[in-house]
C-alpha cells in the first residue's frame, strides 16, 4: 500500500520528466536566451604545409603503371594466355608455346627454354638463364 508521501514524491518526478525535455526544447532555460557571437576563425600559423605533407599531396594516389619492359619482350618469350587458380596456392600459367599448342605451367616447370619463375595476378614471370621476363596478360 502506497503512503501519501510516496504519492507526492511520485507525482513530482513525474511533473519533473514532462517538463524538463519541454523547458529545454523551448530554449527557455539557459544563463542567456540571446545568440552568441560568432567567433572568429583562427588564422593558421604557416600559410605553407610542412614539407613532409607537401610530398604526401603531390604523390600519386595510386601506383604507377608498370614499367615498360612489356613492351621488349623477347620474339621466343611464351605467350601468357590465362591465369587459374588461387596464386601462392595450385595457380597454374596457360601459356601458348611456339609451335602453337597450349600448356598449363606450375611454378618451376618450363616451355620452350623459359622457366616459369611465379605469377601475379595479372601478368607471369619468366626466367631463361639470367634474363628475366614479365609476360602480362593480353587486355580485352
Amino acid at each position: 500500500m502506497t503512503t501519501r508521501r510516496d504519492r507526492i514524491v511520485v507525482g513530482l518526478a513525474g511533473g519533473f520528466a514532462v517538463l524538463m525535455p519541454l523547458l529545454l526544447l523551448t530554449g527557455r532555460v539557459g544563463p542567456s536566451t540571446s545568440p552568441e557571437a560568432p567567433r572568429p576563425i583562427p588564422t593558421p600559423l604557416s600559410e605553407s604545409p610542412s614539407p613532409l605533407l607537401a610530398a604526401a599531396f603531390e604523390r600519386p594516389l595510386f601506383a604507377a603503371p608498370a614499367p615498360a619492359e612489356d613492351a621488349a619482350l623477347p620474339a621466343d618469350a611464351p605467350a601468357l594466355i590465362g591465369i587459374v587458380g588461387r596464386l601462392g596456392e595450385d595457380a597454374v600459367a596457360l601459356v601458348r608455346t611456339a609451335d602453337g599448342a597450349t600448356r598449363a605451367l606450375k611454378v618451376g616447370e618450363s616451355v620452350d627454354g623459359w622457366q616459369l619463375a611465379s605469377l601475379a595476378i595479372d601478368a607471369a614471370f619468366f626466367t631463361r638463364g639470367a634474363q628475366r621476363v614479365r609476360v602480362p596478360l593480353p587486355v580485352g
